[in-house]
């Protein structure tokens, strides 16, 4: 990779962090304003609007064959009607800092269904232990020893656990069903927003009827949401997986947890207990042993050995 090159991606690399990291205390504050339901129609009017501009400046094609279209409503459904209402609904319960640490064990049930539902991914002994230590972590977080105020919020934190569930299954789903067809991330992306704003445009006059009430604040917090949260994020990490791979392109999940309790301390005066920094370490360390990241370091640092 060029300094050039480098020059362009880290910035990118740096706003998808930033952007998906802030997406929870984005959903915060729109429910200042907005129902959970309305929060998930805003932002995927939005995301789909901003992905239909980049495909028409970038004369992008939309995939025509019926079949990916069938499979990408599935993905819809799973990546993002589900799981966005699941998020929104489980942050009137919980903090935005919490759900950004909840979000980040999405790569260890991704892991988990592809373990279950994929043969070539077999349940090595590294990728076992990463899982163990990723959902050890997943406990701290949950707190289940806590009897007092906080054990009130475990229906919101089990409802985001099951978001990222979901996104485990859809992102399977697309390597199964999606991904043979070769298609290129935006085009993928944008159908499977667009139809989702779809699907969440025909339930609105039945689930997303409360009134709403629209400040400046609530406004600029569904436009970032919609635009960059479920729109330009897309390009963005399509541009470092190109350009950097796969692999450390994914390190993106390390960032989010620490920018979502970040700016829901900074922004919203967010309390924070010791078990959820301490839980997103370890869900953390879980990531990275069941990615192989550690073995990967091991045979780095010995070829360097055996050179000199």
């Amino acid at each position: 990779m060029t300094s050039r090159t480098g020059a362009t991606v880290l910035p990118q690399f740096v706003l998808l962090a930033l952007t998906w990291g802030a997406s929870f205390l984005f959903i915060k504050i729109g429910l200042e304003g907005l129902s959970p339901t309305q929060v998930v129609l805003g932002r995927l009017v939005l995301g789909a609007a901003a992905l239909a501009v980049v495909c028409v400046l970038s004369r992008t094609r939309l995939p025509r064959q019926p079949r990916v279209w069938a499979h990408l409503a599935v993905v819809a459904l799973l990546l993002c009607v589900v799981p966005y209402l699941l998020f929104a609904w489980a942050e009137v319960r919980i903090s935005s800092g919490m759900a950004s640490v909840y979000n980040a064990t999405t790569p260890l049930m991704t892991a988990l269904v592809a373990v279950l539902a994929l043969r070539e991914d077999r349940l090595t002994r590294t990728r076992a232990v990463g899982l163990l230590l990723g959902f050890a972590g997943v406990v701290v977080v949950l707190a289940p020893w806590d009897s007092g105020p906080g054990a009130t919020t475990v229906p919101g934190q089990l409802a985001c656990l099951a978001a990222t569930g979901c996104y485990g299954v859809a992102y399977v789903y697309l390597r199964r069903f999606v991904t043979p067809y070769g298609l290129a991330a935006l085009p993928v992306a944008t159908v499977q927003v667009g139809l989702a704003a779809v699907v969440m445009g025909a339930a609105a006059p039945f689930v997303a009827r409360t009134p709403v009430v629209l400040s400046v604040r609530v406004v600029l917090a569904m436009v970032a949401l919609g635009v960059f949260g479920t729109g330009l994020a897309y390009v963005w990490n399509t541009q470092v997986i190109t350009h950097w791979g796969a692999t450390n392109a994914s390190t993106v999940t390390y960032l989010t947890p620490v920018v979502g309790i970040a700016l829901g301390v900074t922004v919203l005066g967010e309390s924070v207990g010791w078990n959820q920094p301490a839980g997103a370490a370890v869900v953390v360390l879980g990531i990275a042993t069941a990615q192989q990241r550690f073995d990967r370091l091991w045979a780095r640092l010995r070829s360097r050995g055996s050179d000199s």
